[in-house]
């Protein structure tokens, strides 16, 4: 990108007051820096990530900051269940950005353990927990929706197997939900991040995958942006902000998806 040491977070205050938020993947990352700016802008957030610990600490260390920890695999009914009952009724906004890498393994490589557990987390997870809050949003009939896609949900060259097929079936549920909702009052967006500094690990489990991406990737990367810029694409899309934009792709890469 060239600026993002100038680049410094400007809240907005008041664009979610009164709102209540749900985000996932809350504990670190991406996830971490949108429930910090929904909250830090006068949102309820519902934070939800798979870890407990890393939510107290959220929560130990933002005080003065009105969020819901919920800790559980976003995959599973019980969590889904608990996100929703603490959203108390009303859902204004849901982020979802929890996600997990694959290895990097093409095709012939990729063992079905890998597969489920990349497809369960990415793709139904987000999907199961949409579902549940889509009866209030409608009943409301207003709503945003912003799923966390991926530059490998716009390109081949990303990741793996697993992970590029994730990324792109968020895309896809994205612009049908788009299409179905719309006219309800509902916008559904996506944010397709670069390189981000996250503590997701990328390991690189294929000797192909090195050889084949390796190359392709260390030429085209742009510097990786800090997870607060991403957090402002993804508030952008959930707020107000984001009115008459449904459906879209947003590329929040530094330029990547253009080369």
């Amino acid at each position: 990108m060239g600026n993002e040491a100038a680049w410094q977070e400007s809240i907005t205050p008041g664009r979610f007051s009164g709102r209540t938020v749900i985000v996932t993947g809350a504990g670190s990352g991406i996830g971490l820096a949108t429930a910090l700016r929904v909250a830090k802008e006068g949102g309820r957030v519902v934070a939800a990530d798979v870890s407990a610990e890393r939510l107290d600490e959220l929560v130990a260390r933002h005080g003065e900051l009105e969020i819901v920890p919920v800790a559980g695999d976003i995959s599973a009914a019980e969590t889904v269940a608990a996100v929703v009952e603490a959203a108390a009724g009303r859902v204004d906004a849901l982020a979802n950005v929890a996600g997990i890498m694959d290895n990097f393994a093409p095709i012939h490589e990729v063992d079905d353990a890998v597969w489920d557990r990349v497809f369960r987390i990415n793709v139904t997870g987000l999907m199961r927990l949409t579902r549940a809050v889509l009866p209030l949003m409608l009943e409301a009939g207003t709503g945003s929706v912003v799923n966390v896609s991926s530059e490998a949900g716009l390109r081949g060259s990303a990741a793996g197997a697993a992970y590029t097929a994730s990324k792109h079936a968020v895309i896809g549920l994205t612009k049908n939900s788009a299409v179905m909702y719309g006219p309800k009052g509902l916008r559904f967006n996506t944010v397709a991040p670069g390189a981000t500094i996250t503590n997701i690990v990328a390991e690189w489990g294929s000797q192909l995958a090195v050889e084949r991406l390796g190359p392709l990737m260390g030429a085209n990367i742009p510097t990786p942006a800090t997870a607060a810029q991403l957090a402002a694409s993804i508030t952008f899309l959930l707020s107000d902000d984001g009115t008459n934009i449904n459906g879209a792709v947003l590329a929040s890469d530094g330029g990547w998806s253009a080369l």
